[in-house]
């Protein structure tokens, strides 16, 4: 790397990380999740705005691969804290209502996704239609698992059954949408790779049989007095995760799905110690550093200056089937497991939250060539528009009642906003201090 371009990368990044912060604190005044002011940051500094001549002036090509690559080691650690998340002690005892949520708001926004697909195909997408249309299926269905649960907290419902039957249905929405992209990025790459792909259930099956348990032995061996990970142990996950997404990308798969594993199969310790005390030394440098950068880089691909009436009848369809999809699933589903119509409207309501997680899934997208760019602007719009509309459209849900109980008094927490994303909050809502999915944590990542 010459000197010039150790200055225009030191240069943009602290224009990135100064103009991140300041949109983040801004969204945050409007009771929005940092993670909006954060993208709109990349997408004022990007062609909307300032035309390409000038965002590429701002970011020549050579800039923008090195911020994609410590983009990548951002999101590679986001996606380790999200399976670090993945509480499988949710769904034990899991009731009806659960189960038939979780399905029906999965399943509806994933078949009218498959439906709006097919008339998009002939205007972005070219070659077999089957990647595309699967892609944009699994779009749908995303729920962020992390920003649902800090609204979860911020709202003082985390010991409601609205509250612990929405982490159980996003929980589950999780593993299936993972799940399920795992085997759109197989079919969207041709088959190519296919006996690499065959190893990736026996790498699954390594990983929780045993890498889990080395973990644990490591974690063990080097336990400072005091409690908690030590120095090397911190170590050894930052390397085991990074090197996690190696192997699932050599399998012929992406990056995030080996992160996303390595932190599925952490482990907790006593009341969630170690996975927290690991969290504590790896979130602020994801959160502050890493992913503003990503958030940026993923709005400077975004270019509405463009857009044209045709454009825009297709985001109007995208947000009907996005937020209608997810409502109506969900609603119908909570109803069915015996819910009432108010707790089947919030939970309608807090799946629709899509956050930084439904931005990787579009990145994933946009690279594996399944998205053009012109799609992948409208979908970052109804990402953006879900999660802001999330907190509004909840709180006017549950105006004056509490979730379990009509005539309850109001919770005191019913008047915060959304996800206050102060402090290194990658999806508006990571806290290191406890980010796990547990009821009691105060702050949920």
């Amino acid at each position: 790397m010459t000197a010039s371009q150790t200055v225009q990368l030191l240069v943009a990044l602290a224009l990135i990380l100064g103009l991140a912060r300041t949109m983040g604190a801004l969204a945050r005044r409007f009771g929005q999740p940092a993670v909006i002011g954060e993208i709109l940051a990349g997408v004022m500094l990007g062609p909307t705005l300032l035309g390409d001549d000038l965002s590429m002036e701002l970011f020549p090509a050579d800039v923008r691969s090195l911020l994609a690559a410590l983009a990548a080691v951002g999101v590679a650690l986001f996606m380790f804290l999200v399976g670090t998340e993945l509480d499988l002690g949710l769904l034990r005892g899991s009731g009806r209502a659960t189960i038939s949520t979780s399905l029906c708001s999965t399943l509806l926004p994933l078949g009218l996704g498959a439906a709006l697909a097919w008339p998009l195909l002939d205007a972005h997408h070219e070659g077999d239609p089957t990647g595309f249309v699967l892609f944009f299926a699994v779009a749908m269905a995303v729920t962020a698992f992390p920003v649902l649960a800090r609204i979860i907290a911020d709202r003082g419902l985390a010991s409601t059954r609205l509250g612990t039957t929405s982490l159980a249905c996003a929980a589950i929405a999780d593993l299936l949408a993972w799940s399920l992209l795992a085997v759109v990025v197989a079919v969207a790459t041709g088959g190519r790779l296919e006996w690499k792909l065959a190893l990736l259930v026996p790498y699954a099956v390594l990983m929780v049989t045993f890498v889990r348990p080395l973990l644990r032995r490591a974690a063990a061996w080097d336990a400072p007095k005091g409690g908690g990970p030590g120095r090397n142990f911190v170590a050894l996950v930052l390397g085991g995760l990074l090197l996690s997404g190696a192997c699932t990308e050599w399998l012929g798969m992406h990056y995030v799905f080996g992160a996303f594993l390595f932190g599925a199969v952490m482990p907790r310790g006593l009341n969630g110690t170690l996975r927290d005390g690991v969290l504590e030394r790896i979130e602020p440098l994801c959160g502050l550093l890493l992913l503003p950068v990503y958030f940026v880089l993923s709005g400077l691909k975004v270019d509405l200056s463009r857009l044209n009436g045709s454009d825009l009848g297709e985001l109007a369809a995208i947000m009907a089937v996005a937020v209608g999809g997810k409502f109506l699933g969900a609603y119908g589903g909570a109803r069915w497991g015996g819910l009432d119509r108010r707790n089947a409207a919030a939970l309608g309501a807090l799946l629709n939250t899509r956050g930084l997680t439904e931005l990787v899934v579009l990145g994933v997208g946009l690279e594996i060539g399944v998205l053009d760019n012109r799609l992948y602007s409208l979908m970052v719009v109804m990402a953006v528009t879900t999660t802001a509309l999330t907190g509004p459209l909840l709180g006017l849900i549950l105006r004056g009642r509490s979730p379990d109980g009509p005539d309850a008094p109001r919770a005191a927490a019913d008047t915060a906003g959304p996800p206050d994303a102060a402090e290194a909050d990658p999806d508006g809502s990571p806290a290191p201090s406890a980010p796990g999915a547990s009821p009691p944590s105060a702050k949920p990542s």
